[in-house]
Protein backbone atom coordinates (compact mmCIF):
# COMPACT_ATOMS: atom_id res chain seq x y z
CA UNK A 1 0.00 0.00 0.00
CA UNK A 2 1.10 3.77 -0.86
CA UNK A 3 2.62 5.54 2.12
CA UNK A 4 -0.55 8.46 2.23
CA UNK A 5 0.15 10.46 5.43
CA UNK A 6 -0.77 13.90 4.71
CA UNK A 7 1.50 16.56 5.31
CA UNK A 8 1.78 18.62 8.33
CA UNK A 9 1.35 21.74 6.51
CA UNK A 10 -1.73 20.77 4.56
CA UNK A 11 -3.62 20.10 8.07
CA UNK A 12 -6.06 22.47 9.63
CA UNK A 13 -3.88 24.13 12.58
CA UNK A 14 -6.62 23.21 14.97
CA UNK A 15 -6.16 19.55 14.21
CA UNK A 16 -2.60 19.92 15.90
CA UNK A 17 -3.20 22.87 18.24
CA UNK A 18 -1.65 22.40 22.24
CA UNK A 19 -5.25 20.85 24.09
CA UNK A 20 -5.45 24.12 25.88
CA UNK A 21 -5.98 25.74 23.10
CA UNK A 22 -8.67 23.18 21.69
CA UNK A 23 -10.45 23.27 25.40
CA UNK A 24 -10.17 27.38 25.11
CA UNK A 25 -11.90 27.26 21.87
CA UNK A 26 -14.58 24.04 23.21
CA UNK A 27 -15.63 26.75 25.76
CA UNK A 28 -16.16 29.49 24.01
CA UNK A 29 -18.05 27.73 21.44
CA UNK A 30 -19.93 25.67 23.91
CA UNK A 31 -21.32 28.88 25.76
CA UNK A 32 -22.31 30.26 22.40
CA UNK A 33 -24.31 27.02 21.86
CA UNK A 34 -25.81 26.37 24.80
CA UNK A 35 -27.17 30.02 24.64
CA UNK A 36 -28.45 29.81 21.11
CA UNK A 37 -30.26 26.72 21.83
CA UNK A 38 -31.98 28.12 25.15
CA UNK A 39 -33.03 30.85 23.29
CA UNK A 40 -34.21 29.87 19.67
CA UNK A 41 -35.44 26.10 20.48
CA UNK A 42 -38.43 25.80 23.23
CA UNK A 43 -38.04 22.35 24.42
CA UNK A 44 -34.53 23.35 25.80
CA UNK A 45 -35.87 26.42 27.33
CA UNK A 46 -38.07 24.13 29.21
CA UNK A 47 -35.61 21.50 30.10
CA UNK A 48 -32.85 23.67 31.45
CA UNK A 49 -35.44 25.40 33.08
CA UNK A 50 -37.38 22.07 35.12
CA UNK A 51 -33.68 21.42 36.27
CA UNK A 52 -32.76 24.92 37.41
CA UNK A 53 -29.91 25.21 34.64
CA UNK A 54 -28.87 28.32 32.53
CA UNK A 55 -26.43 29.04 30.07
CA UNK A 56 -25.16 31.25 32.00
CA UNK A 57 -24.21 28.65 35.06
CA UNK A 58 -21.08 26.99 32.33
CA UNK A 59 -18.27 28.01 33.77
CA UNK A 60 -15.98 24.96 32.94
CA UNK A 61 -16.23 22.26 30.44
CA UNK A 62 -17.29 19.76 32.86
CA UNK A 63 -20.19 22.61 33.72
CA UNK A 64 -21.69 20.30 30.85
CA UNK A 65 -23.04 17.11 33.17
CA UNK A 66 -25.27 19.61 34.43
CA UNK A 67 -27.27 20.42 31.65
CA UNK A 68 -30.24 17.60 30.55
CA UNK A 69 -29.77 15.01 27.61
CA UNK A 70 -31.20 14.94 24.71
CA UNK A 71 -32.32 11.82 22.78
CA UNK A 72 -33.74 10.27 19.34
CA UNK A 73 -37.18 10.83 20.80
CA UNK A 74 -37.33 14.32 21.31
CA UNK A 75 -36.67 14.59 17.44
CA UNK A 76 -40.08 12.65 16.78
CA UNK A 77 -41.61 13.93 19.54
CA UNK A 78 -41.29 17.40 17.38
CA UNK A 79 -41.48 16.13 14.15
CA UNK A 80 -40.68 17.70 11.56
CA UNK A 81 -39.16 21.35 12.46
CA UNK A 82 -39.70 21.80 16.53
CA UNK A 83 -36.36 21.49 17.09
CA UNK A 84 -34.93 24.37 14.23
CA UNK A 85 -33.40 26.64 16.34
CA UNK A 86 -33.33 29.27 13.04
CA UNK A 87 -36.58 30.15 10.96
CA UNK A 88 -37.72 28.15 8.40
CA UNK A 89 -36.45 29.66 5.20
CA UNK A 90 -32.83 29.88 6.69
CA UNK A 91 -32.89 26.26 6.81
CA UNK A 92 -31.44 25.45 2.91
CA UNK A 93 -31.48 21.81 3.71
CA UNK A 94 -33.07 18.83 5.35
CA UNK A 95 -32.03 15.43 5.64
CA UNK A 96 -33.59 12.44 7.87
CA UNK A 97 -33.20 9.24 8.96
CA UNK A 98 -36.13 6.38 9.34
CA UNK A 99 -37.78 5.94 12.82
CA UNK A 100 -39.48 2.95 13.92
CA UNK A 101 -42.81 5.25 13.66
CA UNK A 102 -42.03 5.47 9.89
CA UNK A 103 -41.74 8.93 10.09
CA UNK A 104 -37.91 10.47 10.11
CA UNK A 105 -36.24 12.15 12.36
CA UNK A 106 -36.20 15.29 10.43
CA UNK A 107 -32.65 17.24 10.79
CA UNK A 108 -31.82 21.05 9.04
CA UNK A 109 -28.92 22.73 8.12
CA UNK A 110 -28.34 26.87 7.43
CA UNK A 111 -25.75 27.39 4.88
CA UNK A 112 -23.44 28.26 7.55
CA UNK A 113 -24.10 24.17 8.72
CA UNK A 114 -23.46 22.74 5.42
CA UNK A 115 -20.50 24.64 4.73
CA UNK A 116 -19.32 23.33 8.11
CA UNK A 117 -20.09 19.76 7.21
CA UNK A 118 -18.39 20.27 3.70
CA UNK A 119 -14.99 21.14 5.77
CA UNK A 120 -15.39 18.28 7.82
CA UNK A 121 -15.96 15.74 5.49
CA UNK A 122 -13.03 17.24 3.66
CA UNK A 123 -10.57 17.09 6.56
CA UNK A 124 -11.82 13.36 7.04
CA UNK A 125 -10.92 12.56 3.98
CA UNK A 126 -7.71 14.22 3.74
CA UNK A 127 -7.06 12.15 6.87
CA UNK A 128 -7.96 9.12 5.35
CA UNK A 129 -5.52 9.49 2.91
CA UNK A 130 -7.33 11.38 -0.18
CA UNK A 131 -5.73 14.11 -2.05
CA UNK A 132 -7.17 17.06 -4.06
CA UNK A 133 -7.33 16.08 -7.94
CA UNK A 134 -8.56 12.36 -6.80
CA UNK A 135 -11.31 10.41 -8.32
CA UNK A 136 -13.68 9.42 -5.43
CA UNK A 137 -16.41 6.89 -5.79
CA UNK A 138 -19.45 7.58 -3.77
CA UNK A 139 -21.50 4.44 -3.06
CA UNK A 140 -23.27 5.70 0.13
CA UNK A 141 -27.39 6.02 -0.78
CA UNK A 142 -28.27 9.58 -2.17
CA UNK A 143 -31.26 10.92 -0.25
CA UNK A 144 -32.61 11.50 2.96
CA UNK A 145 -29.68 9.86 4.62
CA UNK A 146 -26.85 11.87 4.90
CA UNK A 147 -23.99 9.44 3.52
CA UNK A 148 -23.80 10.15 -0.12
CA UNK A 149 -24.60 13.65 0.12
CA UNK A 150 -22.29 14.38 2.91
CA UNK A 151 -19.69 12.45 1.13
CA UNK A 152 -19.82 14.18 -2.44
CA UNK A 153 -20.15 17.72 -0.65
CA UNK A 154 -16.71 16.92 1.12
CA UNK A 155 -14.83 15.45 -1.66
CA UNK A 156 -15.84 18.47 -3.98
CA UNK A 157 -15.07 21.16 -0.87
CA UNK A 158 -11.62 18.91 -0.90
CA UNK A 159 -11.13 19.36 -4.91
CA UNK A 160 -11.71 15.68 -6.00
CA UNK A 161 -13.76 14.62 -9.05
CA UNK A 162 -16.58 13.24 -7.83
CA UNK A 163 -18.44 10.20 -9.52
CA UNK A 164 -21.69 10.25 -7.46
CA UNK A 165 -22.62 6.07 -8.10
CA UNK A 166 -25.03 6.22 -4.96
CA UNK A 167 -25.94 2.15 -3.95
CA UNK A 168 -26.83 -1.06 -5.73
CA UNK A 169 -26.37 -2.08 -9.01
CA UNK A 170 -22.96 -3.99 -8.19
CA UNK A 171 -22.26 -4.68 -11.47
CA UNK A 172 -22.10 -1.12 -12.92
CA UNK A 173 -20.03 -0.33 -9.33
CA UNK A 174 -17.26 -2.77 -10.69
CA UNK A 175 -17.07 -1.29 -14.31
CA UNK A 176 -17.07 2.29 -13.22
CA UNK A 177 -14.38 1.34 -10.75
CA UNK A 178 -12.24 -0.23 -13.54
CA UNK A 179 -13.14 2.55 -16.38
CA UNK A 180 -12.74 5.87 -13.97
CA UNK A 181 -10.13 4.33 -12.24
CA UNK A 182 -11.06 6.31 -8.52
CA UNK A 183 -8.31 6.39 -6.23
CA UNK A 184 -10.87 6.71 -3.30
CA UNK A 185 -14.11 4.94 -2.41
CA UNK A 186 -16.59 5.96 0.15
CA UNK A 187 -19.02 3.20 1.09
CA UNK A 188 -20.48 1.18 3.56
CA UNK A 189 -18.41 -2.00 4.56
CA UNK A 190 -20.75 -4.76 4.27
CA UNK A 191 -21.05 -3.06 0.48
CA UNK A 192 -17.76 -2.87 0.50
CA UNK A 193 -17.52 -7.18 0.41
CA UNK A 194 -20.75 -7.34 -2.01
CA UNK A 195 -18.29 -5.06 -4.76
CA UNK A 196 -15.35 -7.53 -3.66
CA UNK A 197 -17.31 -10.76 -4.20
CA UNK A 198 -18.42 -9.21 -7.82
CA UNK A 199 -15.19 -9.16 -8.54
CA UNK A 200 -14.13 -12.44 -7.92
CA UNK A 201 -17.47 -13.48 -9.76
CA UNK A 202 -16.18 -11.81 -12.56
CA UNK A 203 -12.55 -13.67 -12.25
CA UNK A 204 -10.77 -9.86 -11.86
CA UNK A 205 -8.40 -9.33 -9.43
CA UNK A 206 -9.73 -6.74 -7.10
CA UNK A 207 -5.76 -5.72 -6.12
CA UNK A 208 -4.91 -4.11 -10.12
CA UNK A 209 -7.79 -1.94 -9.50
CA UNK A 210 -6.50 1.78 -8.67
CA UNK A 211 -8.16 2.18 -5.82
CA UNK A 212 -5.85 3.72 -2.77
CA UNK A 213 -8.27 4.18 0.00
CA UNK A 214 -11.61 3.19 1.10
CA UNK A 215 -13.43 5.45 3.78
CA UNK A 216 -15.68 2.88 5.36
CA UNK A 217 -18.69 4.46 8.02
CA UNK A 218 -22.68 4.00 8.76
CA UNK A 219 -22.21 0.89 10.26
CA UNK A 220 -19.88 -1.16 13.43
CA UNK A 221 -17.17 -3.02 11.65
CA UNK A 222 -14.50 -4.93 12.92
CA UNK A 223 -9.96 -4.67 12.46
CA UNK A 224 -10.81 -8.26 10.72
CA UNK A 225 -12.87 -6.86 7.81
CA UNK A 226 -10.18 -4.18 7.15
CA UNK A 227 -7.69 -7.14 6.84
CA UNK A 228 -9.85 -8.80 4.70
CA UNK A 229 -10.34 -5.60 2.42
CA UNK A 230 -6.96 -4.35 2.76
CA UNK A 231 -5.58 -7.99 1.72
CA UNK A 232 -8.19 -7.92 -1.17
CA UNK A 233 -7.65 -4.65 -2.66
CA UNK A 234 -4.06 -3.68 -1.80
CA UNK A 235 -5.42 -0.39 0.01
CA UNK A 236 -6.09 1.57 3.17
CA UNK A 237 -9.20 0.59 4.84
CA UNK A 238 -10.51 3.69 7.10
CA UNK A 239 -12.95 4.15 9.84
CA UNK A 240 -15.43 7.59 9.09
CA UNK A 241 -18.00 8.03 11.41
CA UNK A 242 -21.05 10.28 12.15
CA UNK A 243 -24.90 10.36 12.83
CA UNK A 244 -27.43 12.37 11.03
CA UNK A 245 -29.06 14.27 14.28
CA UNK A 246 -25.04 15.77 15.14
CA UNK A 247 -24.26 16.60 11.00
CA UNK A 248 -23.99 13.28 9.56
CA UNK A 249 -20.44 11.80 8.16
CA UNK A 250 -17.62 13.48 9.22
CA UNK A 251 -17.64 14.16 13.00
CA UNK A 252 -15.00 12.06 13.50
CA UNK A 253 -12.13 9.98 11.03
CA UNK A 254 -9.52 7.65 11.89
CA UNK A 255 -5.74 9.19 10.56
CA UNK A 256 -4.31 6.61 7.66
CA UNK A 257 -0.86 6.80 9.07
CA UNK A 258 -2.02 5.17 12.70
CA UNK A 259 -6.01 3.67 12.06
CA UNK A 260 -5.71 3.66 15.68
CA UNK A 261 -9.12 4.80 16.85
CA UNK A 262 -10.98 7.85 15.51
CA UNK A 263 -10.12 11.37 15.87
CA UNK A 264 -13.19 13.31 16.78
CA UNK A 265 -13.12 16.82 15.15
CA UNK A 266 -13.27 18.58 19.12
CA UNK A 267 -13.62 21.74 17.58
CA UNK A 268 -16.80 21.48 16.45
CA UNK A 269 -18.43 18.63 18.36
CA UNK A 270 -17.64 18.43 22.29
CA UNK A 271 -17.40 14.40 23.29
CA UNK A 272 -18.13 12.51 26.78
CA UNK A 273 -18.71 8.88 27.72
CA UNK A 274 -21.64 8.30 30.22
CA UNK A 275 -22.14 4.93 31.86
CA UNK A 276 -25.29 4.10 29.79
CA UNK A 277 -27.35 2.60 33.02
CA UNK A 278 -27.19 5.52 35.48
CA UNK A 279 -26.11 8.43 32.89
CA UNK A 280 -22.86 9.60 34.98
CA UNK A 281 -19.64 10.60 33.07
CA UNK A 282 -16.79 8.42 33.11
CA UNK A 283 -13.12 8.97 32.75
CA UNK A 284 -11.66 8.83 29.60
CA UNK A 285 -10.57 5.53 29.27
CA UNK A 286 -13.84 3.77 30.40
CA UNK A 287 -15.66 2.44 27.87
CA UNK A 288 -19.31 3.61 28.27
CA UNK A 289 -21.70 5.36 25.42
CA UNK A 290 -20.86 7.74 23.67
CA UNK A 291 -22.57 11.13 24.00
CA UNK A 292 -22.05 14.80 21.76
CA UNK A 293 -22.64 18.36 22.27
CA UNK A 294 -22.44 20.97 19.07
CA UNK A 295 -20.59 23.78 19.10
CA UNK A 296 -20.97 25.33 15.83
CA UNK A 297 -24.19 24.23 14.32
CA UNK A 298 -27.06 26.60 14.00
CA UNK A 299 -29.94 24.82 12.37
CA UNK A 300 -30.45 21.73 15.10
CA UNK A 301 -28.40 22.63 18.04
CA UNK A 302 -28.21 19.29 19.76
CA UNK A 303 -27.40 19.32 23.40
CA UNK A 304 -25.93 15.82 25.16
CA UNK A 305 -27.20 13.72 22.27
CA UNK A 306 -26.83 10.45 23.51
CA UNK A 307 -25.92 8.23 20.68
CA UNK A 308 -26.17 5.12 22.20
CA UNK A 309 -23.23 4.15 20.62
CA UNK A 310 -20.37 2.81 23.07
CA UNK A 311 -17.07 3.60 22.97
CA UNK A 312 -14.34 5.36 25.17
CA UNK A 313 -12.36 8.43 24.67
CA UNK A 314 -8.21 8.38 24.34
CA UNK A 315 -5.99 10.83 23.76
CA UNK A 316 -5.00 12.00 20.49
CA UNK A 317 -1.66 10.59 18.23
CA UNK A 318 -1.74 11.46 14.90
CA UNK A 319 -3.66 14.38 15.95
CA UNK A 320 -4.35 16.59 18.77
CA UNK A 321 -7.94 16.21 19.26
CA UNK A 322 -8.94 13.06 21.10
CA UNK A 323 -9.74 9.69 19.41
CA UNK A 324 -12.38 7.26 19.95
CA UNK A 325 -12.25 3.56 19.47
CA UNK A 326 -14.19 1.49 16.98
CA UNK A 327 -17.52 1.25 18.29
CA UNK A 328 -18.32 -1.74 19.54
CA UNK A 329 -21.78 -1.87 19.56
CA UNK A 330 -25.34 0.26 21.06
CA UNK A 331 -26.48 0.04 24.13
CA UNK A 332 -29.95 -0.14 23.00
CA UNK A 333 -29.66 -2.86 20.13
CA UNK A 334 -27.12 -5.01 22.10
CA UNK A 335 -28.84 -7.93 22.38
CA UNK A 336 -29.11 -10.00 25.98
CA UNK A 337 -29.25 -12.91 25.34
CA UNK A 338 -30.53 -15.15 28.68
CA UNK A 339 -28.02 -13.18 30.51
CA UNK A 340 -25.73 -12.13 28.03
CA UNK A 341 -24.30 -9.30 26.41
CA UNK A 342 -23.72 -9.97 22.71
CA UNK A 343 -22.72 -8.00 19.96
CA UNK A 344 -23.17 -8.71 16.23
CA UNK A 345 -19.32 -7.46 15.64
CA UNK A 346 -18.04 -9.94 18.20
CA UNK A 347 -20.32 -12.41 15.68
CA UNK A 348 -18.34 -10.88 12.86
CA UNK A 349 -14.96 -11.27 14.24
CA UNK A 350 -15.42 -14.66 15.42
CA UNK A 351 -16.86 -16.01 11.66
CA UNK A 352 -13.41 -13.75 10.06
CA UNK A 353 -11.25 -15.94 11.77
CA UNK A 354 -13.45 -19.37 10.53
CA UNK A 355 -11.69 -20.81 7.93
CA UNK A 356 -14.35 -21.96 5.30
CA UNK A 357 -16.79 -19.18 6.02
CA UNK A 358 -17.37 -15.62 3.62
CA UNK A 359 -17.70 -12.19 5.42
CA UNK A 360 -21.48 -12.20 5.58
CA UNK A 361 -24.00 -13.28 8.02
CA UNK A 362 -27.82 -12.10 9.88
CA UNK A 363 -28.30 -13.14 13.68
CA UNK A 364 -32.30 -14.28 14.13
CA UNK A 365 -33.38 -14.37 17.37
CA UNK A 366 -36.00 -16.63 17.79
CA UNK A 367 -37.73 -18.29 20.56
CA UNK A 368 -37.28 -21.84 21.48
CA UNK A 369 -40.07 -23.32 24.21
CA UNK A 370 -39.61 -20.59 27.22
CA UNK A 371 -36.21 -19.65 25.98
CA UNK A 372 -34.38 -16.98 23.64
CA UNK A 373 -32.11 -18.55 21.13
CA UNK A 374 -30.26 -17.50 18.82
CA UNK A 375 -29.74 -18.55 15.01
CA UNK A 376 -26.45 -17.37 13.02
CA UNK A 377 -26.98 -17.43 9.36
CA UNK A 378 -24.10 -17.73 7.08
CA UNK A 379 -22.18 -19.01 3.82
CA UNK A 380 -19.22 -20.85 2.80
CA UNK A 381 -16.65 -20.14 0.91
CA UNK A 382 -16.62 -22.14 -3.04
CA UNK A 383 -13.67 -24.24 -1.67
CA UNK A 384 -15.60 -25.31 1.34
CA UNK A 385 -19.13 -25.99 -0.08
CA UNK A 386 -19.31 -29.69 0.61
CA UNK A 387 -21.60 -30.64 2.99
CA UNK A 388 -19.05 -31.88 5.29
CA UNK A 389 -17.01 -28.55 5.17
CA UNK A 390 -20.22 -26.39 5.63
CA UNK A 391 -20.62 -28.98 8.45
CA UNK A 392 -17.20 -28.42 9.68
CA UNK A 393 -17.72 -24.64 9.88
CA UNK A 394 -20.60 -24.41 11.19
CA UNK A 395 -18.97 -26.68 14.19
CA UNK A 396 -15.94 -24.18 14.37
CA UNK A 397 -18.22 -21.27 14.76
CA UNK A 398 -20.41 -22.11 16.86
CA UNK A 399 -17.68 -23.17 19.20
CA UNK A 400 -15.95 -20.10 18.77
CA UNK A 401 -19.11 -18.11 20.41
CA UNK A 402 -19.69 -20.36 22.76
CA UNK A 403 -16.21 -19.97 23.73
CA UNK A 404 -15.51 -16.27 23.70
CA UNK A 405 -18.90 -14.90 24.07
CA UNK A 406 -21.10 -17.99 26.40
CA UNK A 407 -23.73 -18.38 24.53
CA UNK A 408 -24.89 -21.68 22.56
CA UNK A 409 -26.17 -20.62 18.69
CA UNK A 410 -27.20 -22.65 15.45
CA UNK A 411 -25.02 -21.93 12.70
CA UNK A 412 -26.50 -22.51 9.35
CA UNK A 413 -24.05 -22.52 6.86
CA UNK A 414 -25.04 -22.21 3.37
CA UNK A 415 -23.94 -22.35 0.05
CA UNK A 416 -21.88 -19.41 -1.59
CA UNK A 417 -24.53 -16.54 -2.02
CA UNK A 418 -26.62 -18.03 0.31
CA UNK A 419 -27.09 -14.62 2.70
CA UNK A 420 -28.98 -11.74 1.77
CA UNK A 421 -27.15 -8.80 0.38
CA UNK A 422 -26.90 -5.39 1.01
CA UNK A 423 -26.96 -2.14 -1.00
CA UNK A 424 -26.80 -0.18 1.72
CA UNK A 425 -26.43 -0.66 5.72
CA UNK A 426 -26.72 -3.90 6.69
CA UNK A 427 -29.41 -5.73 9.03
CA UNK A 428 -27.50 -7.54 10.95
CA UNK A 429 -29.96 -8.96 13.72
CA UNK A 430 -33.46 -10.24 12.67
CA UNK A 431 -35.08 -10.08 16.15
CA UNK A 432 -38.57 -12.98 15.57
CA UNK A 433 -39.32 -13.40 19.47
CA UNK A 434 -42.41 -12.82 20.38
CA UNK A 435 -43.45 -9.11 21.98
CA UNK A 436 -44.61 -9.04 25.58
Amino acid sequence: MKDLTPRKEDLDRIEIASRDEIQSLQLERLKWSLHHAYENVPMYRQRFDEVGVHPSDLKTLKDLSKFPFTVKQDLRDHYPFGLFAVPRDQIVRVHGSSGTTGKPTVVGYTRNDIDTWADLVARSMRASGTRPGDVVHVAYGYGLFTGGLGAHYGAERLGCTVVPVSGGMTPRQVMLIQDFEPSTIMVTPSYMLNILDEFRREDMDPRLTSLDVGIFGAEPWTNAMRKEVEDAFDMHAVDIYGLSEIMGPGVANECVETKDGLHIWEDHFYPEIIDPETGEPVEDGELGELVFTTLTKEGLPMIRYRTRDLTRLLPGTARSMRRMEKITGRSDDMIILRGVNVFPTQVEELLLATTGLAPHFQIELFRHGRMDAMRVHCECLPAAASEEGRAAAARALGKKIKDTVGVSAEIIVAEPGGVTRSEGKAQRVVDKRPKE
